[in-house]
């Protein structure tokens, strides 16, 4: 096991995000050597139509979990709860859900909850610690910014694909895939002087998308994150020189025109940061560059001087109470 230098830049005092991010290789290794929760979710699940469930970054978590378990042959979806909640959709005896939130506070997600369970439905609820959850992660985060909470939500959903066939590769070397990034030089890119644009193919269409959330909660500055080919489609052409474009490579059959278009985009002076990862291949390369996006976010934030942990709440007091007020 590496012995990491815990480390607290720019004479600020250190993070929860990165006291979490950091947690992320032994937290990760303690739940692959405990695959039975999820095992026997797998169990429930055998033979359903699986309907992954999440807002936010459990949102992302719930798409990587449909690739995961395409894998294997299951029939699956995922869907995001304030599409599902309000809209009072129905579930059925036969479905199977899996229920993803690292709180189990967030409201359209337990409503969800709550009427799948209602209608008979096999669910699977994956949370932190302590949580209720049927399949546990981690200690609750006292960030906001999710992070091994979220990493370690994949390795369950990956625990869950490979108990129902899927064969996603060397799941025991994502530890270490994982810590390998956290090693990287940085910081990883600087400060954009307008937009950080993060672009993948395949399942990292889903890191990109996961990386735009964390840079914009954690650093406040404006991010987007798309798969690459809906990037080069239009919302290319408005990249230039002030701005970065980060290129996710897990490898896979989009990788190369992934590249293509990233060098059609460094004709345009825009600055293209790429973070590769293809020795566990395209499934699992999802947590290394997981966890470069979670780098961007918390090294913008250092850089700017701001707090990656509260939501702005403690640069804007005023934003708290308005964003409180609507709950979770």
């Amino acid at each position: 096991m590496i012995d990491r230098p815990r480390r607290a830049p720019y004479g600020r005092a250190m993070s929860e995000m990165r006291r979490a991010m950091e947690s992320q290789p032994e937290e990760l290794r303690r739940l692959l050597a405990d695959p039975l929760p999820a095992q026997a979710a797998a169990e429930r699940l055998t033979g359903r139509r699986i309907r992954l469930i999440g807002i936010g970054t459990s949102w992302h978590a719930a798409h990587h979990g449909a690739w995961m378990l395409g894998d294997a042959g299951v029939r699956a979806e995922a869907s995001h709860a304030a599409d599902l909640a309000p809209y009072e959709a129905a579930f059925e005896a036969q479905d199977g859900v899996i229920i993803l939130s690292h709180t189990a506070g967030t409201g359209y997600t337990m409503q969800v909850l709550e009427r799948a369970r209602g209608a008979g439905a096999a669910v699977v609820h994956i949370s932190a610690i302590g949580k209720g959850g049927d399949v546990e992660t981690v200690a609750p985060e006292a960030s906001y910014a999710f992070t091994v909470s979220h990493t370690g939500a994949l390795v369950r959903l990956a625990q869950i694909a490979t108990a129902l066939g899927a064969e996603l590769g060397a799941l025991d070397a994502v530890p270490e895939r994982v810590a390998a990034m956290l090693d990287l030089p940085g910081p990883l890119i600087d400060v954009p002087e307008r937009l950080v644009e993060l672009i993948g193919a395949g399942p990292n269409a889903w890191t990109a998308k996961e990386g735009a959330l964390k840079i914009r909660e954690a650093s406040y500055v404006a991010a987007e994150g798309l798969s690459s080919e809906q990037f080069f489609h239009g919302p290319s052409v408005a990249l230039d020189r002030q701005d970065t474009l980060v290129v996710l490579d897990g490898g896979g059959p989009a990788a190369e025109r992934t590249e293509a278009i990233a060098a059609a985009v460094e004709v345009t002076g825009a600055r293209v940061a790429r973070f590769s990862d293809r020795a566990a291949g395209e499934a699992l390369s999802v947590f290394p560059l997981t966890l470069v996006v979670q780098r961007i976010a918390l090294e913008l934030a250092e850089a700017r001087g701001v707090s990656p942990d509260r939501f702005r709440y403690e640069e804007d007091p005023r934003r708290e109470a308005a964003f409180e007020g609507l709950g979770f």
